[in-house]
């Protein structure tokens, strides 16, 4: 394991919530979509990071950097904090590493969330409820991770062995 894999959240997925809550059942979806974006980008070279199917296509890194402003959207919303700031320039680590971290900071201030309906999706003077967050950013970015494997796949970088996403675990 390399040092920057010492550091990021979701190698494997956090243990489950003992109870089900509407906080825990979101904050496990947030859970699920870390663990996949982690092993979605885990390993990603510079041929991977260009590859796009066709002209009108995204780029791998393109979509990156959407699930990265998906991952920020979905924090400022358990944050109630408005949209709208730019990130900065950032190289592909400090992008994987500010996506996977604002996931786990999401999940952690959920899984104890009883009630949700004060936390909104602001974007300017209008106002989501949590409930566009789930059919929103959550699902794109999960939407999202699957495009990034099937690019890897495609430019010849398959997921590394012994991901399980049913178990939520890498083994060896």
């Amino acid at each position: 394991m390399n040092a920057q894999n010492d550091v990021l959240p979701y190698y494997n997925i956090p243990e489950a919530s003992e109870t089900y809550t509407l906080g825990s059942v979101v904050s496990r979806m947030i859970d699920g979509l870390g663990f996949r974006y982690r092993w979605a980008t885990e390993e990603l070279r510079s041929e991977d990071l260009s590859f796009k199917p066709n002209q009108e296509a995204r780029t791998t890194e393109q979509t990156i950097d959407h699930i990265l402003g998906l991952s920020q959207v979905i924090l400022n919303s358990v944050l109630n904090k408005p949209n709208g700031t730019p990130q900065p320039e950032m190289t592909f680590k400090e992008k994987r590493e500010k996506t996977l971290k604002n996931l786990q900071e999401a999940s952690k201030i959920l899984r104890d969330s009883k009630d949700l309906s004060q936390n909104k999706m602001i974007f300017g003077k209008t106002e989501f409820p949590f409930w566009n967050v789930i059919n929103g950013p959550i699902s794109d970015a999960l939407w999202h991770v699957g495009q990034v494997v099937s690019f890897r796949r495609s430019s010849g970088n398959p997921l590394p062995k012994g991901v399980n996403v049913l178990k939520g675990e890498k083994r060896g």
